[in-house]
């Protein structure tokens, strides 16, 4: 005879599995916190090693000079008419030089030419400034900044005409052009006589004209008439009795 079986089931016990979110908090306070390396990192990248903050110990480099000021604006305007390379022999062969003329003028009518000469154009042009300082002219102008006459002059090889020309601006070519700019000379106009190339002669002919001029006699008695007119409106004003 077979034994008879038990047909009561034994029952499992399942057991009840805790949550994630506790099981995180318990690890989290048994095991002790890694420090965050990436912001350990960046206190160091802005603080230093030392805790020092290195954008308040930044200072800007000494050796660099302060931003320039803007240069003021020469007294005469100047303009360069020819510029040459000289040669002067001697025992021990050939010295080059650099000879330069120059045009100078505040355009109020003053204007000069000088003449430099230096091993380096650079003093070339600085010797030449100060010769057209020390020749300035001032030239006798009408009020519309024009010449009130013809005159003709010659210097050397060069023969120069210089005319009024109402209404038409500065008629001159060659190194004249920039004599009658930069003295500030309007409606003129200006003829070379000569086949003389030489830029330097021309220009200087262009003075020697520009020193013949003369102020016209009506010109200066209605100079005269507008002075002795403002005087008058300015006078106090008496009373009649």
């Amino acid at each position: 005879m077979e034994p008879e079986k038990n047909t009561t089931e034994k029952v499992e016990e399942v057991a009840v599995l805790p949550k994630v979110e506790t099981i995180t908090e318990a690890i989290a306070e048994v095991a002790p916190t890694s420090p965050d390396k990436t912001k350990e990192f960046k206190t160091q990248k802005t603080f230093g090693v030392g805790g020092q903050d290195r954008r308040s110990s930044f200072q800007k480099n000494p050796r660099k000079s302060p931003r320039r000021e803007a240069r003021a604006k020469p007294e005469f305007d100047q303009k360069i008419i020819s510029i040459r390379r000289v040669t002067r022999v001697v025992t021990g062969g050939r010295r080059f030089a650099f000879s330069v003329a120059i045009v100078a003028g505040n355009k109020k009518g003053s204007v000069g030419v000088g003449i430099g000469k230096a091993g380096d154009t650079s003093l070339a042009i600085d010797k030449a400034v100060r010769d057209a300082k020390k020749n300035m002219i001032t030239v006798n102008l009408t009020k519309e900044m024009s010449v009130s006459h013809d005159v003709e002059s010659k210097y050397c090889g060069s023969v120069v005409r210089i005319m009024p020309a109402p209404g038409k601006g500065i008629i001159a070519g060659s190194s004249v052009r920039p004599v009658l700019e930069l003295a500030g000379i309007k409606n003129t106009g200006a003829k070379l006589f000569s086949r003389s190339k030489n830029k330097l002669n021309n220009a200087r002919a262009a003075i020697e004209a520009l020193k013949k001029l003369k102020v016209r006699k009506g010109a200066k008695v209605a100079a005269l008439a507008d002075e002795t007119s403002t005087t008058v409106s300015e006078a106090p004003e008496v009373a009649v009795i």
